[in-house]
């Protein structure tokens, strides 16, 4: 079981770490808790997306922490979220052809489908931080492509200009 202690590996834990493919959902030592920052890759290590779990010091009754978000994202439930949302409009779409009618009828169903391509095609690697604002920083460092590899991510690039 791989444990980390809060930025007890570099940012490049993230693209050069161990991959935990979704088709082997659950992974067990993902943390409940915590703050850390995930990347998301594709069977050809194509970098997909890049997230974080544990915004704030306070924990919720909505927040599930770390473990949770990756659950929700393994699940391909797309309401409330926004990863599964960019899957299925950018990744599961172009793979169904003209089958709206059999969406509109209940015989397609897209979390279905997303589910069965993230478990398929999907995995990821994660580290721990120390706090929310390390989190939040590193995620949007590798939006923007600041870190090269692994450049900015497919699903959720962002402007933001430079590289490390």
């Amino acid at each position: 079981m791989e444990t980390q202690t809060p930025q007890a590996n570099p940012p490049s834990h993230l693209w050069l770490g161990p991959m935990h493919w979704f088709s082997d959902w659950p992974i067990g030592e993902v943390p409940q808790a915590g703050s850390l920052v995930y990347t998301i890759w594709d069977r050809s290590e194509a970098f997909v997306y890049v997230g974080i779990s544990g915004r704030s010091v306070s924990v919720s009754a909505k927040s599930k922490g770390p473990l949770g978000r990756l659950a929700s994202h393994a699940s391909g439930r797309r309401s409330g979220d926004q990863f599964l949302i960019y899957v299925c409009d950018r990744l599961v779409l172009p793979r169904l052809g003209n089958r709206i009618a059999d969406i509109a009828d209940g015989t397609l169903s897209l979390d279905r489908e997303t589910k069965d391509y993230v478990r398929t095609n999907l995995g990821f690697r994660w580290l721990a931080m120390k706090d929310p604002a390390a989190a939040f920083a590193l995620e949007r460092a590798l939006q923007a492509g600041e870190y090269d590899p692994p450049g900015k991510p497919l699903l959720n690039p962002t402007a933001r200009l430079g590289l490390r």
